[in-house]
């Protein structure tokens, strides 16, 4: 199927109307569309079509998508980040909850490293619980903080983990609705997306639209483990990320 053929059929698929979710769960949107245009579902990283990846949301989506993951330079940042602003690991827990070092009612200084974790969320409104923020300066990505921990993303490695991510790709979205228990989906709405717009990028930042997710914890032998410190944005912004927007429905 090459791009004629999908906007031809997409447009089939809008004018289907709301359509019965294919699979219960977060999956299911996704798992609908592919279904419909006749796509084999397979986590093979690749083109689902031609030269695109397919990429779909619900419209009234509250929750934030993770747009890629990379840990920060230089070197140990990460470690020192959770070193220094970390609080005590809440061991077995499977939920990663933001946690402030008053709420745990400790010293972060009288912790051993290898009981912290650092599960916080970092946007440039604002210094968060544990004291970062997020700051821009000419192509340079940074954690301002007070303590003097250098931890940053250059323009070069923000493209190059963009890109690695996203070539050319097909973002499609729908209306959604819930009847008896079931959830339906209308796709109403499309664009085709590519290359890695650093001025756009850096605007959503210093909206505060795009946050980073620090999600670092420590292995049993005390190696500290990073679970995907992850670029995270509402499903509707998504496409500003992207130099080159064109709307195909």
């Amino acid at each position: 199927m090459d791009l004629d053929e999908f906007t031809k059929r997409i447009v089939e698929i809008r004018d289907m109307g709301f359509i019965e979710s294919h699979r219960r769960g977060d999956t299911g949107i996704g798992k609908t569309l592919e279904d419909l245009l006749g796509i084999t579902e397979n986590n093979i990283s690749g083109p689902d079509f031609g030269v695109y990846e397919l990429k779909s949301s619900r419209r009234q989506s509250k929750t934030m998508t993770t747009l890629f993951t990379k840990t920060p330079s230089p070197r140990g940042a990460i470690k020192n980040l959770v070193d220094t602003f970390g609080y005590k690991q809440r061991k077995g827990s499977s939920k990663m909850k933001q946690t402030t070092l008053d709420e745990n009612n400790l010293e972060s200084s009288n912790i051993p490293l290898e009981d912290k974790e650092l599960h916080v969320t970092v946007d440039a409104l604002k210094l968060n619980s544990v004291g970062l923020q997020l700051a821009l300066e000419g192509d340079r990505l940074f954690f301002k903080n007070n303590k003097g921990i250098e931890a940053y993303y250059d323009r070069k490695t923000l493209q190059n983990a963009f890109e690695r991510k996203y070539h050319k790709l097909i973002y499609v979205i729908a209306d959604r609705k819930k009847e008896r228990g079931k959830e339906y989906f209308h796709f109403d709405e499309a664009y085709k997306l590519e290359g890695f717009g650093f001025e756009t990028f850096s605007q959503l930042i210093r909206e505060g639209i795009l946050k980073v997710d620090l999600r670092v914890g420590h292995y049993p032998n005390g190696r500290v483990h990073d679970h995907g410190t992850g670029f995270r944005i509402m499903p509707e912004y998504f496409p500003k990320c992207f130099d080159k927007i064109e709307r195909i429905l």
